[in-house]
């Protein structure tokens, strides 16, 4: 079994799994530290060497940094070469409306202290608040930091299509764009994937398991609404009632454990290989504090849906939250947009 790769950009080879760091940054349960480099090591050596981490991710970057030294001392600079970092700048809310280049380039120095790296691989923009005018101007002091040599590449992450379009227009083309998909939220399908084409722009998933909803345990499950205190669970219950609510949840559910028992996988397996099936996906990433779960993601890699599978699955869809991607998330003052936690980018 090998895990797929994809060429995002020129040089610039990736892991169609990807390993995710928001469950190491805290509120999703223990991190054992002393295990880290060798949960890092077991999914490299399963052929899972991209990395997905963040500078709001409290302490994710220094546990990688940690891990690319490890890597180097017992595999050497080849071995390195092969592992891809994906990393986000996020400058807080509070600093949009006077961001100066001298933040912009703090921040990324930070993270590649952070991560050891003269060069940061990817480097996927975050922009709180579209009305706050400096967004492309930012954007534009991201370039030029690439153009220092600071960064290879220059990414985004839940930017909707017009905005897509319009960095492209400036002649900043994002090299991929980060964005929820699943099949609960399939609002990146369509005008936005066609748009994101346009460009040469993949699609980076994230939440193609909701945070875990889409797997076996919550099969048959009561709903937990009103008890859940894990982030994840918290954001990704929001929306399933934006698909109807847990009876259609449950529905979907039940339609894919025909098909994973069918094909003998995990019914996560099922879920994220639609994602990876859609067009424009380069890559879904799948969160993990521990290996524990390696021979589950691995289970995607081996997956082939079908045709029948995919009717079937087509079928059993719930209608899922409209409009463009991660417009929910930006009403600061709606269910979806209160739980985010937006200055996070301090010392």
């Amino acid at each position: 079994m090998t895990v797929e790769r994809v060429e995002l950009a020129p040089g610039h080879a990736i892991s169609r799994l990807i390993r995710g760091g928001w469950q190491l940054a805290g509120g999703h349960g223990p991190v054992a530290r002393e295990q880290l480099n060798g949960g890092f090591l077991a999914f490299f050596d399963a052929g899972i060497t991209t990395l997905d981490c963040a500078d709001i991710y409290t302490g994710v970057e220094e546990m990688i940094g940690g891990f690319r030294r490890h890597l180097a001392n017992i595999r050497g600079a080849e071995a390195l070469a092969r592992l891809k970092v994906h990393t986000k700048f996020v400058p807080d809310l509070a600093l949009l409306p006077r961001i100066t280049r001298a933040d912009v380039e703090a921040i990324i120095d930070r993270s590649r202290a952070r991560l050891g790296m003269d060069r940061l691989d990817l480097v996927q923009f975050h922009w709180w608040d579209y009305a706050q005018p400096r967004c492309l101007e930012t954007l534009l002091f991201l370039n030029d930091l690439m153009q220092a040599g600071k960064i290879a590449h220059v990414a985004g992450t839940n930017f909707d299509a017009a905005h897509l379009a319009a960095f492209a227009a400036a002649g900043v083309p994002l090299t991929s764009i980060q964005v929820q998909y699943s099949l609960l939220d399939r609002r990146p399908a369509g005008a936005f994937t066609a748009t994101a084409a346009a460009s040469q722009t993949g699609l980076i998933c994230y939440g193609a398991l909701a945070g875990g909803f889409l797997s076996s345990r919550w099969l048959g499950a009561p709903d937990p609404a009103g008890t859940l205190t894990n982030r994840s669970l918290i954001k990704y219950r929001l929306i399933i009632d934006e698909c109807g609510g847990w009876d259609a949840f449950q529905a979907l559910l039940g339609v894919l454990d025909r098909i994973a028992r069918k094909h003998a996988v995990p019914l996560s397996a099922v879920a994220a290989r639609w994602v990876l099936d859609q067009p424009g996906v380069a890559a879904v990433i799948i969160g993990a504090r521990h290996a524990g779960h390696l021979a589950d993601t691995l289970a995607i890699a081996s997956l082939r849906l079908t045709a029948a599978d995919h009717v079937a699955i087509r079928d059993a869809l719930p209608a899922g939250p409209q409009g463009d991607v991660y417009t929910l998330e930006r009403d600061r003052e709606g269910p979806h947009g209160r739980i985010m936690k937006y200055d996070l980018n301090k010392d």
